[in-house]
């Protein structure tokens, strides 16, 4: 069964809800049959997938191109294109079935605001220049940012989707954040008060 739409998911998604109900809608249907999402997703859909990625969408800047890394199901870089039709997002995903999943669902959508390219972030560096990145359960930020960090432009920003143990994270990271030029790096947290479970974005500038 899938998780009743949240009061606060029209407060999130604005005048773009009905288009983001359209996409709970499909993926709550066929995302576990196309391997998408696990069987106890749907019955937590919009808390902890959809609503989990929108509230990142008043980090995006106005205009900005963004790469999102290991797109997948659409989380977060389809649902913050629904949100935030005046960005350009660059869905990056290995998965050629994934791929085709979310060409299908920009189509559907109407999402003029979607490139789709299939392959692993590594393999675009020096393609294009992001102003943001964005990522939701890739992997360690040891292993994350030497992936992500070549997509920006200089001064561009990491929007990176992490979990509890993110403090962790950034320890370990140390050498690479030095490395790759990482500035301003911090936590914040998004939809206290608004969501059941809140979402912590590690962000920070990337400094040639």
């Amino acid at each position: 069964m899938i998780e009743a739409e949240p009061a606060a998911a029209a407060a999130i998604a604005g005048p773009r809800i009905d288009v983001l109900r359209a996409f709970a809608a499909e993926l709550g249907a066929r995302g576990e049959p196309l391997g998408l999402i696990g069987p106890k997703e749907p019955e937590r859909l919009w808390t902890r997938h959809l609503l989990n990625s929108a509230v990142l969408a008043p980090l995006i800047e106005p205009d900005a191109t963004v790469a999102d890394i290991g797109t997948g199901g659409g989380m977060p870089g389809l649902v913050l294109a629904i949100v935030r039709p005046d960005a350009r997002f660059r869905l990056i995903e290995p998965m050629e079935r994934r791929c085709a999943w979310l060409g299908e669902q920009a189509d559907r959508l109407g999402l003029a605001n979607v490139t789709v390219q299939r392959g692993r972030a590594e393999e675009f560096h020096g393609a294009f220049e992001a102003d943001q990145v964005t990522a939701r359960a890739v992997t360690a930020l040891r292993k994350l940012v030497p992936i992500s960090a070549p997509l920006l432009r200089d001064g561009g920003e990491l929007l990176l989707l992490k979990g509890a143990a993110v403090d962790a994270e950034i320890e370990a990271a140390q050498k690479q954040l030095r490395r790759f030029g990482v500035d301003e790096a911090r936590v914040e947290e998004l939809g206290a008060g608004v969501l059941a479970e809140t979402t912590r974005v590690f962000r920070a500038r990337v400094r040639r």
